[in-house]
């Protein structure tokens, strides 16, 4: 409501000023062009994700020191702190940092973001820098153009800072321009009300904007142009760092519960800092005279003291912010709760997940787990086993052969709700990770952990056919038919307990050549199936009626078996160690499996 109501207002505001002055047609033409450039530098920079960003992510935020390093070097390099908050939100939504790394990241954010207005006050505004735009900009077309996706992306960073210099020229020409006609200094205030009206103003302009940083050079460029005064211009750069929020809470609305923690965090620590700014202002403007002094900044050189004063103010806040750093914690953790699980409902797609490769195979892995955790409640309750007397026995055939209690559950509203759904949420993720202009590698990760979720769901169902007869023939002694029918719950059930063996294990020290063991013994049993019930039979050892029962049953028993065995392949088959690549090397295709199988049934027959 509040966008539908904004958009006529500021499209009526910039009719009046179009009207009423060419010289605010540069001005706006300049911010026009100054975020377009903003836009294509983040859109280049998200082309080098995949890979270089996530890793050095994931290396540089062991402590809240490489948090906070990683905050300010990432944000002094893209000049976005709009952009670090969306890859932290994504990241912390994925479960792959800390909340306490990710607070640390936007704390360094937010000193990063100072850079922008070293850079415009000391070099845009005393260099013509529309002339390095021209240049920057026809190399940045030829990138765009070629085929390597690194390539293009710093296409898109050229031809984004191409952009930003121009906007930055056409601003600096309009208010100088508009210094001839208007003389804006007329609507300045002083005092403490001027502070609170001018932060205001400048919150207000960079939620319209969606960029502190394109705030700052219009206040350092109507600085220069002498259209505010130095007072105020202190002020909206205040409301620019409270304005810039809005961003991370935008991005925090499709975050899980995590990322809308860091949003909050984000807003307290910039209405924090602001607040110490505004209360402290003249003890604040004392310290900046005197790093001016000392850096050789002219008294009256009122656009690199406004840069001084941004980088004085925040490291400041980080300054106060950091020692409380565990009481914020703790009171985003207490204000924001944790929700309690449902398990019905996907716990790692969201939006918030989808903008970078790392986090979309990490949410995608995560999410097949929680299924598969959904889907082995169901498949042991269907053996009339529970799950943790299964993964404590020692002795599974001995549990299986003493568990003739049928285990009360409506299993197929139990598939409805909590397989079903979560099947549904995995494939459309998939779909829209495929959508997408990732690396061809990804998409196939993200592919076969789609799949690998509908061999489990298959098992699923292959169980809910078993279970009827399973539970007739085991509920009591039947003679040899109960003992075929525990023969399979007991190999389901080993299949079970391995594949948590293999979950619990050190990634470097886990083994899945067992995987290929087990797909051969499976094979052979079911191609040996058929002639040990025609044995039996012979032996009038079992009736044609319960042999056709369980021939039936044991082609669902057997199909459980092979989608659980293929899906733990999958899931288990990617990992960097060495022992994982001479295991590929090692492990048997299907082909080889059958051809093994073929020998042992024929050994056994």
């Amino acid at each position: 409501m509040a966008r539908i109501i904004t958009l006529p207002i500021i499209l009526l505001i910039l009719t009046l000023g179009f009207w009423a002055s060419s010289n605010f047609q540069e001005i706006a033409a300049g911010v026009a062009i100054f975020l377009f450039g903003m836009l294509m530098m983040e859109d280049g920079f998200r082309m080098f994700s995949g890979g270089f960003l996530e890793n050095i992510l994931e290396k540089t935020t062991g402590s809240i020191t490489r948090s906070l390093s990683f905050g300010i070097i990432s944000t002094s390099i893209m000049q976005s702190s709009s952009l670090v908050s969306v890859i932290v939100i994504s990241f912390i939504s994925a479960g792959l940092i800390s909340l306490a790394a990710g607070v640390g990241i936007i704390f360094g954010a937010n000193i990063g973001t100072t850079t922008g207005a070293w850079l415009v006050a000391g070099f845009g505004l005393k260099v013509k820098i529309s002339a390095y735009a021209m240049p920057m900009l026809a190399v940045s077309i030829v990138l765009v153009f070629q085929r390597s996706k690194y390539l293009r992306g710093a296409g898109y960073v050229l031809a984004g800072l191409g952009f930003l210099f121009l906007g930055i020229h056409h601003m600096k020409e309009g208010f100088e321009a508009f210094r001839d006609q208007f003389d804006l200094t007329r609507f300045a205030m002083t005092g403490f009300w001027g502070l609170i009206v001018y932060t205001l103003i400048g919150a207000a302009a960079t939620v319209v904007m969606q960029s502190s940083h394109a705030t700052l050079v219009l206040i350092i460029t109507a600085l220069a142009a002498s259209q505010i005064s130095y007072e105020n211009a202190l002020a909206l750069a205040i409301g620019a760092n409270i304005g810039t929020t809005v961003t991370a809470i935008i991005g925090s609305l499709t975050a899980n519960f995590q990322g809308r923690r860091l949003a909050l965090a984000h807003l307290i620590f910039n209405l924090v800092t602001a607040g110490v700014a505004l209360i402290f202002m003249s003890q604040i403007l004392v310290v900046v005279d005197w790093i001016s002094r000392n850096l050789g900044i002219s008294e009256t050189d009122f656009t690199l003291k406004l840069a001084v004063f941004h980088t004085v103010f925040n490291v400041l806040g980080v300054a106060i912010m950091l020692p409380m750093m565990k009481k914020l914690i703790n009171f985003l953790e207490r204000v924001i709760a944790e929700p309690v699980p449902d398990l019905s409902k996907p716990k790692y797609l969201s939006k918030a997940v989808d903008e970078f490769p790392q986090t979309i195979q990490v949410a995608m892995r995560k999410e097949v787990w929680h299924l598969y955790e959904n889907a082995i409640e169901l498949i042991v309750h269907g053996l009339n086993l529970h799950r943790h007397d299964l993964f404590a026995s020692q002795d599974v055939a001995a549990l299986v052969e003493a568990s003739t209690a049928p285990v009360e559950i409506d299993i197929n509203e139990r598939y409805e709700q909590r397989i079903k759904v979560l099947y549904a949420a995995i494939v459309e993720f998939a779909t829209r990770a495929g959508s997408k202009d990732l690396p061809r590698e990804v998409v196939e990760n993200v592919y076969a952990l789609r799949d690998a979720a509908g061999q489990v769901v298959h098992a699923v169902k292959a169980i809910k056919h078993l279970r009827r007869n399973a539970t007739a023939f085991t509920q009591r002694p039947h003679g040899v038919i109960t003992g075929l029918y525990n023969d399979l719950r007991t190999e389901i059930a080993r299949i079970l307990v391995e594949i948590r063996k293999l979950e619990q294990a050190d990634p470097e020290d886990r083994s899945s050549l067992w995987l290929d063991q087990e797909m051969v013994q499976v094979e052979t049993d079911q191609k040996s199936a058929s002639s040990r019930i025609e044995a039996l039979i012979r032996d009038n050892r079992l009736t044609a009626k319960d042999a056709t029962s369980y021939l039936n049953d044991s082609a669902y028993a057997y199909a459980a078996m092979h989608d659980l065995i293929n899906a733990a392949r999958t899931y288990y088959g990617e990992t960097e160690s060495a022992m994982a690549e001479v295991e590929r090397i090692l492990a048997l295709d299907e082909d080889e499996i059958r051809g093994a199988s073929s020998g042992n049934a024929a050994l056994t027959e």
